[in-house]
């Protein structure tokens, strides 16, 4: 066996030491996450300034781009890995073109982690965010009121449903519907005179029409089990009809839950919800976990000049209904059918976020790098970024804490 001797251990150390002093701590940071990481790397103090950036959720969002941007003008997605500290230990990295042009990121499931992971990357200061269209892409529970299996929904409003008071449905009174009910009040079915400030937040209604224009230009992915299982709303009512038609690009909104909801009474009261708080404007066609956490995130940021809220776009798609069809009982749905579209959600996120994509950066020099003029409100419930919310009552409110 053969030993290095302590003079040689130490010159090392000292060469070490020099280059570190003489690079002035900017030695090149070797991602170790993938086999090809070897060959790439990011100085710190060179800035990517990405006009896309895709937030995918969790693994399964996030490979639909991996696999299928490459056969695109746009080029490898992984051409790139940069590391950041703060971000989820399972997705370590943000994944860029060559280009720099557009970047993605997976935070992870639930509001906690989409939240750490979008305000470190921010943080990070490898990136310019400024002029950066924040697509926030995912997988969805979809309303079969408003859509099926599939759909694919472009949203003006994110509606944080259980942050409000909640009884067990079996303890509350006899006339009531429901357990859940807003903070500051008697009962169900009433906007909240007390909050806490990230309840609902409303986008760019001029920028989520373009988006919705552009991902209409997709064939939208469909399958034989798909139409079989939401063939079973036919029998449900005129107001079901929704749920029984082929996937198509749709205009409504999403809630935000850590909780995975499923089932008739929650679907209804979670319905309601969204139409009180957003004082009739918002109609509630998907349910995920972490939408109002990344846009929490944007808003604070905005105010820093480091992002451009107005620049967020909002994309879920349909894998599963939020409760079950006529003739098949709420568990054996959530636990045995309940993703039976999941798929074709995932395609769809890619087909339709693609023609997104194609229609931002196509247009960049004549519409988008300045970005896109708002007629609406935007921001959250409580004006931080101007003017006053359009979907909260003038007065009676108070901020919680």
């Amino acid at each position: 066996m053969e030993f290095i001797s302590s003079r040689s251990l130490l010159s090392a150390v000292f060469l070490l030491v020099g280059l570190y002093v003489a690079f002035g701590n900017k030695l090149p940071q070797l991602n170790q996450e993938s086999p090809r990481a070897a060959s790439q790397y990011v100085l710190p103090n060179s800035k990517i300034t990405p006009k896309i950036l895709i937030v995918s959720l969790f693994s399964a969002e996030a490979d639909v781009w991996y696999e299928h941007l490459p056969g695109t003008q746009f080029g490898d997605l992984q051409a790139q890995a940069i590391s950041v500290p703060g971000l989820s230990p399972q997705y370590p990295s943000v994944y860029c073109t060559a280009d720099g042009g557009i970047c993605q990121i997976t935070t992870g499931m639930s509001e906690i982690n989409a939240a750490a992971t979008i305000t470190s990357v921010i943080l990070s200061g490898k990136f310019d965010f400024r002029k950066t269209y924040f697509l926030i892409a995912g997988i969805a529970g979809v309303n079969p009121k408003q859509g099926t299996l599939g759909s694919v929904a472009l949203s003006q409003f994110a509606v944080q449903v259980a942050l409000q008071y909640e009884i067990d449905p079996r303890e509350v009174p006899s006339h009531w519907e429901t357990g859940y009910f807003s903070f500051g009040t008697e009962g169900p079915a009433a906007y909240p005179t007390e909050f806490y400030g990230t309840e609902v937040f409303e986008l760019n209604g001029a920028l989520r029409d373009l988006a919705a224009g552009f991902a209409s230009l997709a064939t939208l992915n469909d399958t034989d089990n798909a139409k079989n299982y939401r063939s079973k709303f036919g029998s449900a009512g005129e107001a079901y009809y929704p749920a029984t038609l082929p996937p198509s690009v749709l205009k409504c909104d999403v809630t935000t839950s850590d909780v995975f909801f499923s089932g008739y009474r929650l679907g209804e009261t979670f319905e309601k919800v969204v139409s009180t708080w957003t004082s009739g404007l918002g109609k509630y066609c998907m349910s995920a976990m972490e939408d109002n956490a990344v846009l929490e995130v944007l808003v604070r940021f905005h105010v820093s000049n480091l992002v451009d809220y107005n620049r967020a776009i909002l994309l879920r798609t349909g894998s599963n209904f939020d409760r079950a069809p006529p003739g098949v009982d709420a568990v054996t749905h959530l636990r045995g059918e309940h993703l039976n579209s999941i798929q074709n959600a995932r395609a769809n996120i890619y087909l339709a976020g693609i023609e997104i994509v194609k229609g931002i950066l196509g247009g960049w020099d004549a519409v988008f790098i300045q970005g896109v003029p708002s007629s609406n409100y935007v921001g959250d419930i409580w004006g931080t970024l101007g003017g006053f919310p359009d979907f909260r009552p003038s007065d009676g409110l108070k901020v919680i804490g």
